[in-house]
């Protein structure tokens, strides 16, 4: 370090008058630029500082998560807050009105991230996460549409109620030897279960691919916003690249029995599966193999590390409101009593319903979304430039507005019908969660198959504000020996047409 200062210092001491008269002239330009920049904005951040500002907050981003400097710089500046990540001008909303101009406009369909990040996990101009193509992200979301509604949406049910009961019956598998089970992966082992029963229906190893697929995700919240720098430093980036790669090769593999299966077929069912779709649209040059592959790939993760980790934070609620719990058990026991749990008319669950939006709600998984504007536009005066990042923080605004008890875990939160506009779970507009239908039969159909048979008690002292969490891309528990481990304590009595 002193001996690049000394050469610095030396090479200085050699520019002539004319150069350094050029030098000073354009940092004094930069310094105007800079003022004028300080000036012309008047949205709330931090302030530009010949550069520093834009540094300090790509760092705050880079250290403690997105999710967490987008809190921070909210409740610091207000609803409207203007940053940078990786130079980038980037606005943060969390007004409810703001929000939902930007999700029902199709100006804000693009998504923003480093390009070669999203090229080391596969989605950059491929599947629909953080597929930019618009076009493409188009094609792909028909593929999607169409495997996560109809025959599948009528399926899931029973497919969730049969693979949670199988999983509770292997329960002494996974118990240690205190008695206590690691809820959050019985519950990823559940929902890959079913995400490969309903969309790939091949043979796989569970716990091989949930880790890979882990392995993936913290490639994936860790790439997402990296300067190009990052990639170029081997033991930084190599670890990561190897991650993203293993569950892409695995997919790769699946697929290529799921070929052989269908190959072997003398007859497919009239209601083709999601992996089948795409292979088919792959032989008729619609689609590559690379798409086929990251499609699959997306559609297998999205529920493990998101639908299990928002299951897993309802548990731990539940328990820490006993009357919630009571409620739901004679909600499930009246229901249960006149029908199996396979054919339940959902729409009867109505403490159910409350139960899951208020958790979704009060400990969201995923409490932000990330949009690029496609052209200039005004959101509440707000002067959005064509190319500027956009960051709704969701989460925030579900407590800070419309609620009676924002700040509170309370089922009295949705006692009366809330307005789209004000509760936006799964988001709503062009780009939507196009899952966002199955993932509520998915939790409804396993929350009662569990709660059917057993009540949870996590370990003394545990509850969703003690567990150590980090909020990046999603809001996710810390995982070391036992923070996340519960006894499963069978119920005494179990409604009458309980088949589990």
């Amino acid at each position: 370090m002193l001996t690049t200062g000394s050469v610095v210092v030396h090479s200085l001491c050699e520019v002539t008058p004319a150069v350094l008269l050029v030098l000073l002239l354009l940092l004094l330009l930069l310094l105007i630029t800079t003022r004028s920049q300080t000036r012309s904005s008047h949205i709330p951040g931090p302030s530009f500082v010949a550069g520093l500002g834009p540094i300090l907050s790509y760092g705050r981003f880079i250290w403690t998560g997105i999710g967490t400097a987008c809190n921070y710089y909210n409740n610091r500046y207000g609803s409207t807050v203007r940053i940078w990540i990786n130079g980038e001008e980037t606005i943060i909303f969390s007004r409810s009105s703001a929000v939902y101009h930007v999700l029902k406009s199709p100006n804000y369909t693009s998504r923003f991230g480093s390009k070669r990040g999203l090229e080391c996990i596969g989605m950059e101009g491929r599947g629909i996460i953080f597929n930019s193509n618009i076009a493409l992200w188009k094609k792909m979301r028909t593929y999607f549409s169409k495997a996560l509604s109809g025959p599948s949406l009528r399926r899931t049910v029973g497919i969730c109620v049969s693979s949670t009961a199988e999983h509770l019956d292997r329960l002494q598998d996974m118990t240690d030897p205190s008695g206590h089970v690691d809820a959050l992966n019985l519950l990823r082992a559940i929902v890959v279960d079913i995400s490969n029963r309903l969309f790939l229906r091949v043979p796989l190893n569970e716990k091989e691919l949930l880790m890979k697929i882990h392995n993936y995700f913290e490639t994936w919240q860790t790439v997402l916003i990296q300067p190009d720098i990052f990639f170029k430093i081997g033991w930084l980036y190599n670890k990561h690249k190897k991650a993203a790669q293993e569950l892409q090769d695995a997919m790769g593999s699946l697929l290529e029995i799921k070929r052989s299966i269908i190959n072997r077929s003398e007859k497919l069912d009239d209601d083709l599966d999601f992996a089948t779709e795409l292979i088919f649209a792959q032989n008729h040059g619609e689609l590559s193999a690379d798409d086929v592959r990251q499609c699959v790939l997306e559609m297998v993760i999205a529920a493990p590390d998101t639908l299990s980790i928002s299951l897993f934070f309802m548990l731990m609620l539940l328990k820490q409101n006993p009357k919630v719990e009571l409620q739901l058990v004679e909600e499930m026991s009246a229901v249960l009593d006149q029908t199996a749990v396979e054919n339940i008319d959902y729409e009867r669950l109505k403490v159910m319903e409350k139960f899951i939006n208020e958790s979704m709600r009060f400990h969201p998984v995923v409490d932000f979304t990330m949009r690029r504007a496609l052209e200039d536009d005004d959101v509440e005066g707000t002067k959005i430039k064509k190319g500027t990042n956009i960051i709704l923080n969701i989460g925030l605004m579900h407590k800070t507005e419309f609620f009676p008890k924002p700040r509170e875990f309370s089922l009295t939160n949705f006692d009366s019908p809330v307005p789209s506009r004000f509760f936006q779970p799964f988001g709503c507009g062009p780009r939507s969660c196009v899952g966002k239908h199955i993932a509520m039969v998915m939790m409804k159909a396993i929350l009662i198959t569990l709660l059917c048979r057993y009540t949870v008690c996590p370990r003394e002292g545990c509850t969703v504000s003690s567990i150590r969490q980090t909020n990046n891309l999603s809001q996710q528990p810390v995982e070391d020996e036992h923070s996340l481990s519960m006894r499963f304590i069978p119920r005494t009595t179990q409604p009458k047409h309980d088949r589990l």
